[in-house]
């Protein structure tokens, strides 16, 4: 038995490496990294309509002007800012009213007219980041001038404007683009479709052999076989890659190959059911290819899980990338231990295993074998009823 298995394990292995078309996985993620290369959004133009001409104005245009993602030119009316704006040529205006020193000296209310393109989500962000980041900067340092007129020590100054000392810790997904936030999950999707794509074919084909089906433990072992190809690709999506795109990433190897290890096995729970479900190779491909992008946004990379309806929930924890995702991206960018993503690991392998038994269900029961083990017991029990007859 277990030589059989050792010789399934090695013909797939070795055949894998022969023809190393997973590689194609890595090209895909090197392709997809490109469009950030450069990290994040800088140089965003963004036009500035200065109709106070005052030292306050100045100051905030300077202040602006040091930002690394917005790129500043100046314009005369706001008119031909907008117009350019709707030619897609600025991302944002920004006009600064009549009396803005004046107003800002008298302490009244002031409102700085911003209009932007909000059909870029990211970088109409931050430009709203940085506005209101300089603004009140701004706003600081003229009360203070203020305050320390009027007599005022720098203690109590610091006590008025900044009564509570707030410091901010990076916690999940701690990096330099949006890209860092999205990657993990990415990430795992790739891996667990690229996997199920390779573990369900796999199944079919050893089923539809001329000579018949396999025994079982070839199937196993070919399927294991696969496994060390793709914990290979685990330490290069997992580990390398963020490193090389400059993310954070705590994670040892061993501890991914931990945390890849029950993912790999878990999918391959799910490819007997898909195996079951399919039958062809050809419906691999025109079925699975069209589920990742769903499988991606009800891992709770995009959209929290605790916003999606109940419903949407449920089927979201159906499936081995939700609590991968959230155990792979817990360890290697918020930094917790293996211990805490015990449950993670329990739920993968858990359904990994009710998928396998419904593959083995449905199978037996398209092959009759549930007919027939329901009909012996039919029979037993009819048994059992003459021997009781019998003896009465």
């Amino acid at each position: 038995m277990v030589k059989i298995f050792w010789s399934s394990f090695v013909r797939i292995f070795f055949f894998l490496l022969g023809r190393p078309m997973w590689l194609l996985l890595l090209l895909s993620v090197s392709l997809m990294s490109l469009v950030y290369s450069n990290g994040t959004i800088t140089n965003l133009p963004v036009a500035i309509v200065d109709l106070d001409h005052s030292a306050a104005s100045h100051s905030l245009i300077r202040s602006l002007n040091t930002s690394t993602k917005i790129e500043i030119s100046m314009y005369e009316s706001s008119l031909e800012a907008y117009d350019d704006i709707n030619t897609r040529k600025l991302f944002a205006v920004i006009t600064i009213p009549r009396n803005f020193e004046k107003k800002l000296l008298n302490g009244e209310e002031i409102t700085i007219p911003a209009y932007g393109d909000a059909s870029s989500r990211l970088a109409n962000g931050l430009i709203q980041l940085d506005l209101r980041g300089i603004y009140q900067q701004i706003l600081t340092d003229i009360n203070t001038k203020i305050m320390s007129n009027s007599g005022f020590s720098d203690k109590q100054i610091n006590i008025i404007l900044s009564p509570i000392n707030g410091q901010t810790e990076p916690l999940y997904n701690a990096g330099i683009s949006f890209a860092a936030i999205t990657f993990p999950g990415l990430l795992v999707m790739l891996l667990q479709h690229s996997f199920l794509i390779a573990a369900t074919r796999t199944n079919i084909t050893l089923s539809s052999l001329p000579q018949g089906k396999p025994p079982k433990i070839v199937v196993f072992g070919s399927l294991c076989g696969l496994i060390p190809i793709w914990l290979f690709l685990s330490i290069v999506l997992f580990g390398l890659w963020p490193w090389v795109l400059g993310y954070r990433q705590l994670a040892s190897i061993p501890e991914i190959l931990v945390m890849t290890f029950p993912l790999l096995i878990g999918v391959m729970g799910l490819s007997k059911l898909v195996t079951e479900c399919l039958r062809r190779t050809e419906m691999i491909y025109l079925t699975l290819a069209f589920l990742t992008t769903p499988v991606f946004y009800l891992s709770g990379t995009i959209w929290p899980l605790d916003a999606m309806p109940l419903w949407v929930q449920f089927v979201s924890h159906l499936l081995p990338s939700t609590w991968a995702t959230n155990m792979i991206a817990g360890v290697n960018q918020m930094g917790l231990s293996l211990s805490d993503n015990l449950l993670n690991i329990f739920m993968i392998l858990l359904l990994g295993l009710i998928y396998s038994c419904m593959g083995i269900f449905i199978c037996a029961l398209r092959e009759g074998r549930v007919r027939r083990f329901f009909r012996k017991i039919k029979k037993f029990n009819q048994m059992k009823i003459k021997q009781i007859n019998t003896k009465h």
